[in-house]
């Protein structure tokens, strides 16, 4: 293999050559890749034009509040329906019309009311009675009664009939309910539809069925919101518990690094045989119960998921997947059980100089709230984006009127033409929309807004990345830790970063932005072609989504060790890829040896972190466990905050974690650097320590001779 050594450098690029004036990271440096840091300034400029343009033309109410046939917002403060916060529909049995999916609004008149009725009452019955100035309320406004009863259901001034109703997402729907097994509204089987005919109950129930079945997905996302509103502190206080252990773990692997590792490892393991051993005995407790051996196929989608927990065949399938990964995680702690002694001593060396540099545990926060701030800007002008059209009012008629879909004006049209040729049309509001110019770039801002965020989320992203690899290659290449240290090493890497390579930060965040987004856009036509059954479209789609994907990893890795050899050369964005990418490839069984075992010892703590965070979550908000006297609220989906603290868990582990990775890949990288520039003699030194270069070269050795032997 020594033969063969200088063929395999210049395949791979030339090595460094020793440098007796190296001593880390470069503090005299120029600007790089000033082009892109220009382009990324015009960007900005261009981006708070278009989020100024939004402010300016949007309206977030139209999200917010619902909107009546007049284009008025219901419950909305300072306008004459202030008081009154819920949308009543005329006939919900209209809301089952195809045109619902097409104008994206009933065929029925709809008013603001200040409260749902509560009582089945028809028009004809209420007609010169005491109960009239009830129904009134759910008449037009300004309805004064003096019209006769045909005239009145002819104009549309009152609904037919009233429903029991219930408000859900502001909006007044059926109170539908089960009696004896038969679905009922109210205590009512028929109603009489104000024109001397009666209806069965059926009728009604089915359309408002439909007329339901059209926003499940809102009451779905209504339900989830109250579970939030209630839940949210508990949700809080498991965050932070997640945050106190991330910060304990990670304090404790600086002083016993060695010891942390193999804690880990074992947890992991009890942890997820503990999951394996409670979903087996709730496989066995839910033998012989009713209903319990229905498989998932039958029963389908079910919004509430807690009735997928009283199936065995769920709990069968939590057992195997556990399982599965239990076996995965101790074949391969058996098989890699030399690279974890030597990816420990890489983690031991990364613990000191965390140490050392302490305050970088800390970065990750800023991280946080810079991304935080892109995320609300983004956020926000796409709602002032989606809603910064205009009321758009079409003539909407139960016939086969030929003006029928038609725009209209509502001030007018009760003298145009449109009215007299269909006499029983109503001009009432659609949707939001518009013809201008303005109005068809929209979907343009949009796309713009997104690009611009991922461009934004990658730069801040990268920010941290330039920033902690230049504080620890400061701590690499002093030749005497700490002495040779420079005061604040943290602060110091974020001023050359910002000063001098915003550019650079700039190129490679553009890079995995453009992939981004060409992946968004891929999803976003998957979805439009998934009606249609052209098996090669579907096969050619797949097949860009899996190369785009395995394109934005890999461009990911690249950018993560350019930005190493930018913050420790301060070269452009190319010549540090081109750079990092041929080190890595001089040295591939070191990468395949130490840099990803590390990787795999990171995610075990992170799911260390995240299971015990879990299972606590669990436990409580399925009321078996309390908390002083204080038990978990009561929920709709008891999953909602459980999945809300293991995310939330993942991301505050992982930003922990991050800092630690990064210092591994920093220090890593130095490391080749160092074997390349020096050869461990009193005229060239090494920089690593002594307990590195004993237990990093002596596993590199063997890696080397075990990879002679297969050649």
């Amino acid at each position: 293999m020594g033969g063969e050594r200088p063929h395999y450098y210049g395949k791979h690029g030339t090595p460094q050559k020793y440098d007796p004036t190296f001593k880390g990271p470069i503090y005299h440096r120029g600007c790089t890749d000033i082009i892109c840091c220009v382009f990324l300034l015009l960007a900005i400029v261009g981006y708070v034009a278009v989020g100024i343009i939004a402010w300016t033309h949007g309206d977030p109410r139209k999200v917010i509040y619902p909107t009546d046939s007049r284009g008025e917002f219901c419950g909305q403060k300072g306008t004459k329906n202030a008081n009154k916060p819920y949308l009543f529909y005329f006939n919900i049995v209209k809301c089952a019309s195809p045109l619902v999916l097409l104008e994206f609004q009933c065929p029925t008149p709809q008013i603001c009311v200040e409260k749902c009725p509560d009582r089945y009452l028809t028009y004809l019955n209420a007609h010169r009675s005491q109960d009239f100035e009830y129904y009134k309320q759910f008449c037009v406004p300004g309805f004064q009664g003096n019209k006769g009863v045909a005239e009145v259901l002819r104009d549309g001034d009152c609904p037919a009939v009233l429903i029991p109703s219930k408000p859900l997402a502001r909006r007044c729907f059926p109170a539908i309910h089960a009696h004896k097994g038969v679905l009922m509204v109210g205590n009512e089987t028929t109603y009489e539809d104000g024109h001397g005919s009666r209806k069965n109950i059926t009728e009604l129930v089915e359309g408002a069925k439909k007329a339901n079945g059209v926003l499940e997905a809102r009451q779905l996302a209504m339900r989830i919101f109250e579970d939030y509103t209630v839940s949210w502190y508990w949700i809080v206080i498991g965050l932070v518990i997640a945050m106190v252990m991330s910060l304990l773990f990670i304090v404790l692997l600086r002083f016993l690094a060695g010891i942390m590792v193999w804690v880990m490892i074992i947890m992991v393991i009890l942890v997820l045989g503990y999951g394996i051993f409670h979903c087996y005995m709730e496989y066995t407790r839910l033998r012989g119960e009713a209903g319990s051996d229905i498989s998932l196929v039958d029963l389908g989608f079910q919004t509430d998921l807690r009735v997928y927990l009283h199936l065995r065949q769920t709990w069968m399938a939590f057992m195997i997947i556990l399982s599965i990964l239990e076996a995965v995680i101790i074949l391969l702690l058996i098989f890699l059980r030399k690279r974890i002694l030597i990816a420990i001593a890489l983690i031991k060396e990364a613990s000191r100089a965390v140490g050392y540099v302490m305050c970088s545990l800390l970065y990750p926060l800023v991280t946080f709230l810079l991304l935080c701030l892109c995320i609300a800007y983004w956020a926000s002008t796409a709602v002032f984006l989606s809603t910064s059209n205009e009321a758009v009012y079409k003539i909407f008629d139960d016939g086969t009127c030929q003006v029928a879909g038609k725009t209209c004006n509502p001030e007018t049209f009760a003298s145009s033409n449109e009215s007299r040729l269909c006499p029983g049309a109503h001009c009432q509001f659609a949707f939001y929309g518009g013809e201008s110019g303005y109005h068809r770039a929209l979907l343009g801002l949009q796309i713009f807004n997104a690009f611009m965020f991922f461009w934004l989320a990658n730069f801040v992203l990268a920010l941290g990345q330039v920033t902690l690899a230049g504080a620890f290659a400061s701590y690499y290449w002093a030749l005497h830790k700490p002495d040779d240290l420079p005061a604040f090493p943290l602060f110091s890497a974020f001023g050359r970063a910002l000063r001098y390579h915003t550019g650079s930060l700039a190129f490679g965040a553009l890079i995995l932005a453009i992939v981004q987004i060409i992946r968004v856009m891929l999803e976003y036509l998957d979805q439009r072609l998934k009606a249609a059954e052209n098996r090669f479209a579907k096969f050619l789609m797949t097949c860009l989504k899996c190369c785009f994907w395995c394109l934005e990893k890999f461009i990911r890795f690249l950018n993560r060790n350019a930005y190493i050899m930018i913050a420790i050369y301060g070269t452009n964005f190319c010549t540090s890829a081109r750079n990092a990418f041929f080190l890595l490839m001089r040295n591939i069984i070191r990468v395949a040896v130490l840099d990803k075992v590390t990787d795999f010892l990171f995610l075990l703590g992170k799911l260390l972190i995240v299971g015990s965070v879990g299972i606590l979550a669990f436990f409580f908000f399925t009321h078996r466990i309390r908390i002083v006297q204080d038990t978990a609220p009561p929920l709709n989906y008891y999953w909602v905050p459980i999945l809300t603290v293991i995310i939330g868990s993942y991301l505050i582990a992982h930003g922990f974690f991050s800092v630690y990775g990064m210092c591994v890949d920093t220090l890593f990288l130095c490391f080749c650097e160092d074997l390349e520039r020096n050869d461990g003699s009193q005229e060239r030194p090494y920089f690593m320590s002594p307990e590195l270069r004993d237990i990093l070269l002596k596993g590199s050795a063997e890696e080397g001779k075990r990879a002679e032997v297969e050649e």
